[in-house]
């Protein structure tokens, strides 16, 4: 068994209004809908799922939408910024987008040797777009608007804020065989080496900042990978054994998880690649249809009388 995880799994973050969520991340971003389905510990709100084609691990980014939801503020103990993956020569076209759509975003720079284009989502949500100095052979979703040349591939990166970064660094490397691979100032990128996207961690380091809040416009967690059952059995086991308080195995339908919250403060999740997206759709109807966990299809008609109306 490899002793290693497999790179990000998917990333958790808030949304306030359903509708304008949707809209951006489908028609402004360009990602596929991958699922429709509500929050399993609260059935009255959505939970949005956005990825390649079929939901490949490493490109899901998942919200909550909870409508009327106050805005959260970034800061220590948080993931801070979400790294997707770009084409060479693709930053102008985004430009152009986001100058047509209205979306902040910040001038080009560059860090590690890597182009990047900054920007927020309706909630205050800040993302990346990177142009990765390593090959990225990941194919994208595309749409008439978005195409090949400057889609999105999954994710690059994720970035944590901490007031002391080094519990956070050896959850990365003791435990998920990730290794620091570059620094500057209170930068600090991990890597691991198991997959080609969706490989790195960033820790800054930032002992004077406040600490943030989650609400929208946040991360709520961050999903590490691992192949299967057997693997994820390894890792709670090697999670306990350094002494985290770490939950069961929970089916979420779609993958099997467990989560601990790490020294830093940010709450971590271990999710499998089994079973997937098209275990209760097909492929090409992915996202479609309101999909609900089997503990809540008894209230299908209450929800879908309270949950938002949505257009697709």
């Amino acid at each position: 068994m490899d002793d290693r995880v497999l790179g990000l799994h998917h990333i958790t973050a808030i949304a306030g209004k359903a509708q304008r969520n949707l809209d951006f991340y489908t028609k402004v971003l360009g990602l596929r809908f991958v699922k429709k389905t509500v929050n399993f510990d609260d059935p009255g709100t959505y939970h949005f799922y956005y990825g390649d084609e079929v939901g490949s691990a490493g490109t899901i980014l998942t919200f909550f939408p909870w409508e009327g939801m106050q805005p959260g503020r970034r800061g220590t103990g948080q993931a801070t910024e979400i790294g997707y993956s770009v084409p060479e020569g693709s930053l102008d076209f985004w430009l152009k987008r986001f100058e047509h759509f209205g979306v902040t975003y910040n001038k080009p720079a560059e860090k590690f040797g890597e182009q990047y284009l900054t920007f927020l989502d309706p909630d205050g949500l800040k993302l990346e777009l990177t142009v990765s100095k390593s090959p990225d052979p990941r194919a994208p979703w595309t749409t008439p608007e978005v195409s090949t040349e400057v889609a999105t591939k999954g994710f690059h990166h994720i970035t944590l804020t901490l007031a002391n970064i080094k519990g956070t660094a050896d959850v990365l490397t003791d435990i998920f065989g990730y290794q620091l691979v570059e620094q500057h100032v209170n930068r600090y990128r991990f890597a691991t080496d198991t997959v080609e996207g969706a490989a790195l961690v960033d820790l800054v380091e930032a002992p004077g900042e406040v600490r943030g809040q989650v609400a929208a416009g946040s991360v709520h967690h961050v999903a590490f990978r691992v192949k299967d059952d057997a693997a994820h059995l390894h890792f709670r086991q090697k999670i306990a054994a350094k002494g985290f308080n770490v939950t069961p195995q929970i089916d979420r339908d779609y993958f099997h998880a467990i989560y601990f919250r790490e020294p830093g403060g940010v709450l971590f999740e271990v999710a499998t690649d089994n079973p997937g997206f098209t275990v209760d759709e097909p492929l090409a109807e992915l996202g479609t249809h309101l999909m609900l966990p089997s503990q809540h299809e008894p209230l299908r008609p209450q929800l879908e009388a309270h949950l938002p109306k949505l257009t697709l």
